[in-house]
């Protein structure tokens, strides 16, 4: 009973395990970035490899504005789930990114429709507005997974 029981565990945590992972913000280097998002060597003009919109997060681990947005990117990430990725650049290891995007304050968000060109966006903002930016930009006319509307619903 008790082996039971811990196969059951297992095979629960490695389950939840999968599932979160799509839902988490995602470390990004300057070739995973060429390889998923566009490859600025070959393609002169922005060609997004992506087939869902991103947000590319550009900090630095000694930056205290970016610490503070890290959690909110997290949020929004586990609220649009598979609709949207996130991903994280550390612009003190990737420097060839950070001269890409003209960093010269941090933190800057890279917001990536999956048509069109991508935007910027920079400083520490708080999570309604850049939920706002991502309806109004990236997926119009969607709900994050947590704040479903429950209209023609009566209470």
């Amino acid at each position: 009973m008790k082996n039971t029981f811990l196969i059951l565990t297992f095979l629960t945590v490695c389950f939840l395990g999968n599932k979160v992972s799509g839902q988490t913000v995602t470390p990004l280097t300057t070739a995973e970035f060429k390889e998923k998002i566009w490859n600025f060597e070959t393609d002169k003009d922005w060609k997004y490899k992506g087939d869902k919109p991103a947000i590319i997060d550009m900090y630095a681990t000694w930056c205290g504005p970016c610490k503070r947005l890290a959690p909110i990117l997290e949020e929004i990430q586990k609220d649009y789930g598979q609709k949207l990725q996130i991903y994280k650049v550390d612009t003190d290891k990737e420097t060839q990114l950070s001269r890409l995007f003209n960093v010269s304050s941090i933190p800057l968000m890279v917001f990536i429709p999956v048509k069109g060109k991508p935007f910027l966006v920079s400083g520490l903002r708080p999570k309604e507005q850049l939920v706002q930016i991502i309806k109004e930009n990236l997926i119009p006319e969607t709900t994050p997974n947590t704040l479903k509307s429950t209209s023609g619903t009566s209470k």
